[in-house]
């Protein structure tokens, strides 16, 4: 048989089961016509038959007691007990001599409805009283001696059934287990996809805010300076023009490796050039110091070997050493934030200090403006620092906290103005950070 036969014999066979199981009652009505079928020929061309020809009442009986299995889903207990009491009925009073016990497969087929559908301690508490009290009553009624063969094929078909019934509950008690645990898996991979996406989406928002905050911040300016001097000092113009056509080219390539993040696997032309990192401190604050912001770096550490100290953005560096990836690029994006914000609202003529502090186990970033070019009327611009409503102190936060880090941003206290940028930066980075 080809497999294209082989499908229609599957979809054939299908479609009846499909049909039966959105119709119970239907299906329950074909095997109680089944049960008195096989209950009636039992008793008519089993070993007695020939001469104790069962009667009309027990074909009536076994009528009743099988009609009764159409409602033994909704109903398992009372059919159980329905089908129970005419086994009885006729072993006990109808005074057949033999009495027919075939009516007992009703109640074999309603104790296994009921070991199937209830619990197991109560199933088998059931099953436990109805063999007693069928078994022991055809024992006692029925055929001799009390062990026939007809009497304990009774206990054999009871027990079965009861413990058929409690194999068919566990096994689809453990299908409905592993079916809810793999629906709750995959409930838990579209959360943790969710997660990953959400977080990525948070982490590609600080690295363009970083990027165009401090490059465009620079951009103003030297336009800015540009248009004032142009007519003149046109030569100082060229030069600021120049700082913005560099500043623009960097900002271009940050952002170009910063979205190719987006990129899906396999793309061309993915990103080559790595994440800024202290090892550019200098031309950050080369860049900075372009347009009119003084930035004095220094640096300490503690580590068993090398200097304790160095100045000079270039000195500090080299004093700090390498960083882990993470630690690395989270200490340049705070760093270029707290200047910008610096250059934004410490105002003209502002100067900042920066100092790192290289522990074994950490790194320790601050930055400190004097807030020398501020105004300070009550409706004046925001303390340096400030972010107008913007982002950027939530970035740093957030770049710290995702290295199991912190960042503190605030005045510098009473009596002092400036703003100061305050981060502790873990070495050893919770991985996938």
């Amino acid at each position: 048989m080809g497999p294209s036969m082989t499908s229609l014999a599957t979809t054939g066979l299908a479609r009846p089961h499909r049909w039966l199981r959105a119709h119970p009652y239907a299906a329950d009505a074909a095997l109680a016509a089944v049960v008195l079928t096989v209950v009636l020929l039992g008793a008519y061309v089993g070993p007695h038959a020939a001469a104790h020809r069962p009667g009309p009442y027990y074909v009536l009986m076994s009528l009743f007691a099988c009609a009764g299995l159409v409602l033994r889903r909704p109903m398992p207990r009372a059919v159980l007990a329905f089908t129970c009491a005419f086994t009885l009925l006729e072993t006990v009073i109808t005074g057949d001599d033999p009495p027919h016990t075939q009516i007992a497969l009703a109640a074999v087929v309603a104790l296994y409805t009921v070991a199937a559908r209830t619990d197991r301690p109560t199933a088998w508490r059931i099953a436990a009283v109805t063999v007693a009290v069928l078994t022991g009553t055809v024992m006692l009624f029925g055929v001799r001696p009390w062990y026939a063969q007809e009497n304990l094929g009774l206990f054999a078909w009871t027990g079965m059934a009861a413990a058929a019934g409690d194999a068919v509950r566990s096994r689809r008690a453990f299908i409905a287990a592993i079916e809810e645990r793999a629906e709750r898996a995959e409930r838990t991979r579209e959360e943790e996809a969710r997660r990953r996406v959400a977080e990525e989406r948070l982490r590609i928002a600080r690295e363009l805010h970083d990027v165009v905050a401090h490059h465009i911040a620079l951009v103003n300016v030297q336009a800015g300076v540009a248009s004032h001097i142009m007519d003149s000092r046109p030569d100082q113009a060229k030069e600021a023009l120049a700082h913005v056509r560099e500043a623009s080219r960097s900002a271009l390539g940050e952002l170009r490796a910063t979205v190719g993040l987006l990129r899906q696997h396999g793309d061309p032309e993915a990103p080559t050039e790595p994440a800024p990192g202290l090892g550019v401190l200098d031309q950050l604050v080369d860049g900075f110091a372009r347009v009119g912001l003084r930035v004095d770096v220094a640096a300490a550490s503690t580590l068993p070997d090398g200097p304790a100290t160095a100045t000079g953005a270039a000195g500090a560096a080299d004093l700090v050493g390498p960083l882990p990836a993470a630690v690395d690029l989270a200490a340049y994006r705070v760093l270029q934030e707290a200047l910008t914000n610096v250059h934004k609202h410490a105002g003209p003529g502002a100067r900042a200090e920066v100092a790192l502090l290289r522990a074994p186990d950490s790194l320790l970033l601050t930055v400190l403006d004097d807030g020398a070019g501020r105004t300070a009327p009550a409706t004046g611009p925001a303390p340096a620092g400030a972010d107008h409503g913007g982002h950027g102190l939530i970035g740093m936060r957030e770049r710290a906290a995702t290295l199991g880090g912190s960042c503190e941003a605030g005045p510098r206290g009473p009596g002092t103005p400036g703003f100061g940028v305050r981060a502790s930066l873990p070495l050893g980075a919770p991985a996938g950070a």
